[in-house]
């Protein structure tokens, strides 16, 4: 890092630290894992391939990562395949490409970006399966995870959202978010230092989201609280459940 200037330095070495963090907090890696890196071509899980990469390199744990970009045939987007394949061999990653597709008229109920995403996801697992993978790292960083939280509030009734680390019992493998503790705004400052490049052509269909009324949402809290985001995190692990409504069970006479 020789060639940044201190602020650049300081910026990098500030999202270390919070991967770091979030891979000690929840536990995210263990030794001998080997860790199926899911590599849209977007920002943030190219700076994921890197920041993994450097981490491997750390003694303890010892694990091993390798990175897979799902196309979709019938989406009209498309990314630089060698662009990504040279960004995952700068750190000593293999790169694993495939090709899946979905029929979106077998169920009308569900957007396209649903269907999409649920079929990019069955992909990763199937080949997480082959190829020896016991888990799965996303890019999902600190304001995809506050913003999941306020949908499901407002859309589902319920209070949850993509922890930093979840176990999926049905396909036996582990979902971790390294990137949990970093926000948006660190992504897109990595970004810019880092110079790295945007997909050939975006997803038609990536804007058709009532996550971007969350995220300005958001923006608007920011009013009230400019560490709202951390704020909402802090509430996620401070559940004071005596506090909330609890139904009584009824009571069935004889």
């Amino acid at each position: 890092m020789d060639e940044l200037s201190k602020s650049d330095k300081k910026t990098l070495l500030n999202i270390q630290n919070k991967v770091k963090k979030a891979i000690s907090d929840y536990r995210l890696i263990d030794n001998d894992d080997h860790i199926l890196i899911g590599l849209s071509g977007g920002k943030d899980s190219l700076a994921l391939v890197e920041l993994l990469g450097e981490r491997m390199k750390i003694f303890v744990p010892r694990f091993k990562v390798t990175a897979v970009h799902i196309s979709v045939e019938n989406i009209p987007y498309q990314s630089d395949l060698a662009y990504l394949e040279s960004h995952c061999e700068k750190f000593g990653i293999p790169f694993v490409h495939h090709t899946t597709r979905f029929d979106d008229t077998t169920d009308t109920r569900k957007s396209t970006c649903f269907l999409c995403s649920w079929h990019r996801r069955k992909a990763l697992f199937d080949i997480a399966k082959k190829i020896g993978c016991n888990k799965i790292a996303l890019g999902h960083h600190l304001d995809d995870i506050t913003e999941t939280l306020l949908l499901n509030l407002v859309y589902q009734g319920s209070f949850g959202t993509m922890p930093p680390k979840l176990k999926m019992n049905k396909f036996d493998m582990t979902i971790i978010r390294p990137l949990a503790l970093v926000s948006e705004k660190e992504m897109k400052e990595m970004e810019q230092i880092r110079g790295y490049q945007k997909q050939i052509k975006n997803c038609p269909h990536e804007k058709d989201s009532s996550r971007r009324d969350a995220k300005n949402l958001i923006t608007e809290l920011e009013k009230w609280n400019p560490d709202v985001r951390q704020s909402i995190w802090a509430a996620m692990e401070n559940i004071k459940a005596d506090y909330l409504p609890k139904k009584t069970p009824k009571i069935i006479k004889g």
